[in-house]
């Protein structure tokens, strides 16, 4: 099978889909509940006159999170576009750069992720 065909065939594979449809679903509804623990943190902490440290536990939950699935989805992307790129190089050695480009964009979730956990933590 060549480095091409594999390729699509990973594509259209119905479990690669699902997971990372669940993977995009998990991420988004993490960052919804995360937003929503930071502004309730906030709100109660402005009622009571303290409250500091529950806006410090929903901040480092939120980074916690953000940097977890960050991690996972960059994780599954890179190991898929990695294997897909090695067969494709192997059967052509001209499309090296494109393959490490998508490899790259694999490991750009990962730190994505990290930005946001930055942003959570020193700036929400």
């Amino acid at each position: 099978m060549t480095g091409m065909k594999a390729l699509k065939l990973i594509l259209a594979d119905k479990r690669f889909r699902a997971i990372a449809v669940l993977v995009a679903v998990i991420a988004v509804f993490s960052a919804f509940t995360t937003i929503s623990m930071v502004a309730s943190a906030q709100e109660a902490g402005a009622a009571q006159g303290g409250g500091a440290s529950s806006t410090a536990l929903a901040k480092a939950l939120g980074a916690g999170l953000a940097v977890g699935l960050a991690g996972i989805g960059g994780g599954y992307a890179v190991g898929v576009a990695g294997a897909a790129a090695i067969s494709a190089v192997a059967e052509n050695r001209e499309i090296s750069g494109t393959a490490l480009l998508f490899v790259a964009l694999g490991e750009g979730i990962a730190i994505y992720g990290l930005l946001v956990s930055l942003l959570v933590l020193f700036v929400i």
